[in-house]
């Protein structure tokens, strides 16, 4: 068996969600009979890593610094191997905009977007342009900041005397923001494990009409199906193109790619790919890996093992 640090807390404002994360991961690699070495990330890091010489890390973060490819550096720079993607992957997933820019070039549907950062807007003369902006895209509009998870700062514009206070919300979670065009109709996760899709699942709020951060993960505010109940050729169509964004944007180990299956067309949108899913009790991989016959002890054993198949680039 092996010695795995489970890096988990750290700053971010998804620090409870990675420490429920890291919570069960441990108690999955403890049943398995690996030695746990528990790490709140902080500024310690590096001193921890180094002295408790690991022979792999769990990357449990999620939010900034443990999504966006900033502890997979430096994990690369110890030499130690670590679950999910790399740098880069992590770096392009955790962009909204970067992604999007990816899928469009490469031919993936994706709802129609703009987006500008907070120097364009105040300095810049962008809010003169929201006209515009509106115009093209039309209402609803999802406002959303450019990098940030679990659906922080995400707000809905159904009017254009909504735009500036979901701008405000979006600007305090980053510095940048995306208005998107908004796909009334379901809404879909791919999951994909050594990127192979798992059963999809959808996600059905109970109550708003929005899967925000409180219905994503309070247990009963919102609704898993799962697998989702979808005619076959558009279940392998989302399979499909959650592959291909895997592939794209370079993801390893695990990811998972959101989807709105439009009502109105039937036509399928990528939102966006997560490069580290969460693991808490209503995370949607571990119910896609349950659907699919695998076990959570048994998914943290195979990301586990595709961990130590990376080669480490420096001793610690």
């Amino acid at each position: 068996m092996s010695r795995i640090a489970v890096l988990k807390g750290g700053a971010s404002l998804e620090r409870q969600v990675s420490l429920r994360s890291g919570a069960r991961v441990e108690d999955a690699l403890a049943r398995l009979g690996h030695e746990v070495v528990p790490i709140d990330v902080g500024g310690d890091l590096i001193p921890r890593l180094r002295a408790e010489r690991p022979d792999a890390a769990f990357v449990a973060l999620h939010g900034r610094d443990g999504e966006d490819g900033t502890v997979q550096e430096l994990l690369e720079i110890l030499g130690i191997p670590y679950t999910g993607s790399g740098v880069l992957a992590c770096m392009r997933c955790w962009d909204k905009v970067m992604a999007k820019h990816f899928f469009v070039e490469a031919g993936i549907p994706t709802p129609d977007f703009f987006a500008f950062n907070e120097t364009a807007f105040r300095s810049l003369g962008a809010a003169d342009a929201l006209p515009a902006i509106e115009g093209r895209l039309e209402f609803p509009l999802v406002v959303k900041p450019a990098a940030q998870g679990s659906a922080l700062g995400i707000k809905f514009a159904r009017t254009p005397a909504d735009v500036p206070g979901a701008l405000v919300a979006a600007f305090s979670y980053d510095q940048r923001v995306l208005l998107e065009r908004h796909i009334e109709g379901r809404e879909l996760a791919v999951s994909l494990l050594d990127g192979r899709p798992l059963p999809i699942v959808e996600a059905v709020p109970r109550a708003d009409d929005f899967y925000d951060f409180e219905a994503r993960y309070e247990i009963g505010r919102t609704e898993f199906v799962c697998p989702a109940e979808l005619p076959e050729a558009v279940a392998e169509r989302a399979e499909r193109l959650s592959v291909a964004v895997y592939r794209l944007l370079g993801c390893y180990g695990f990811a998972r790619v959101d989807l709105m299956l439009e009502e109105s067309s039937g036509e399928l949108y990528v939102l966006e790919a997560n490069a580290i899913p969460g693991l808490t009790e209503t995370s949607l991989l571990p119910q896609a890996a349950e659907a699919a016959g695998i076990a959570f002890d048994t998914l943290v054993e195979r990301l586990v093992e595709l961990a130590l198949r990376r080669d480490a680039r420096a001793p610690v």
